[in-house]
């Protein structure tokens, strides 16, 4: 099982129109995106987040319960707002967040039983938690408790500038989740912004997995590496494309532990990944258009 912790947000996606931008709702927060991937994809999956109070809050306890997903692993925040994004696509149905985010729900994290850590086999942490300081305090101690009961760690950088403020600032915040993690998801920007000095230390003793985009992704283990071509699609909204490869791969590394990571593994689960990225750009929000096992499955005998 894949027990995802962290943000779970509602995404305001912009679209224009002739009385201007106008913002359809939708389920959204990285680590959550990658809990609904993994179910989609047929895997086990736990999520445990915090919204508030409101409105936007019981969308997304429904929305979740939807999924599969257990509602009560998200806590309500009674004093707090659940946290929002506002995304603009461009042309290229690239994207741009704009967060409302000032003392919101979403780093205010149940407390996890030893009992749900045991069931799972990969933590995935969002890293969203660690703009604030009982955030990393948190995420660190999350990771410890999982190293003890002998699980692996996965976290994904995700990079947000408006967030943070500044990469300096989230390097600092980042830095003690980015050395006890096992597993560790940035994109092509996010390596040049953090510096090689985390992804070279992949190359001894951690799994990193790379997004490259339109040119698909690459591993780094062990002192091996591969890049991993993708499918080619026209881009309607990228909207959580990252988040549901690395859901596409956590579900191929759910059950193989490191001492397993062969070559041949890691780009299997990579491919995989990229196909479950690349058609879920395809429609519209980070969830809603995600594919299913049957659909990565042709799109991938298709390449044979």
């Amino acid at each position: 099982m894949v027990l995802c912790v962290g943000e779970i947000l509602v995404d305001m996606i912009g679209a224009k129109t002739a009385y201007g931008v106008c913002f359809e709702r939708r389920a959204g927060g990285a680590p959550f995106n990658v809990a609904c991937a993994v179910k989609k994809l047929g895997g086990q999956a736990r999520f445990y987040g915090c919204v508030g109070d409101d409105a936007v809050g019981d969308f997304l306890i429904d929305f979740a319960a939807s999924r599969g997903l257990d509602g009560r692993s998200i806590a309500r925040d009674y004093a707090r707002n659940t946290t929002m994004a506002f995304v603009e696509l461009d042309d290229a149905g690239e994207r741009s967040f704009c967060f409302y985010r000032k003392n919101t729900a979403d780093a205010h994290l149940p407390h996890i039983p030893d009992e749900q850590i045991r069931r799972a086999d990969i933590i995935h942490i969002g890293s969203l938690m660690l703009s604030e300081s009982h955030g990393v305090e948190y995420a660190v101690t999350l990771a410890e408790r999982a190293h003890r009961l002998a699980k692996r760690v996965s976290f994904d950088v995700n990079y947000r500038g408006d967030v943070f403020g500044s990469a300096d600032g989230a390097l600092a915040a980042y830095k003690a989740v980015l050395e006890i993690a096992d597993i560790i998801k940035l994109s092509e920007d996010e390596v040049s912004i953090f510096t090689e000095e985390y992804v070279e230390k992949s190359l001894r003793d951690k799994l990193v997995v790379i997004s490259l985009g339109a040119h698909g992704s690459e591993w780094r283990y062990n002192r091996r590496k591969s890049i991993v071509p993708t499918v080619k699609v026209a881009p309607v909204d990228t909207t959580g494309a990252g988040d549901a490869f690395f859901g596409g791969v956590l579900v191929k590394l759910d059950g193989v532990h490191n001492c397993e990571y062969s070559d041949e593994i890691l780009d299997a689960a990579l491919a995989f990944g990229n196909a479950c990225g690349a058609l879920t750009t395809l429609g519209r929000g980070a969830i809603d258009a995600l594919p299913d096992i049957d659909d990565i499955a042709r799109v991938l005998a298709a390449r044979k």
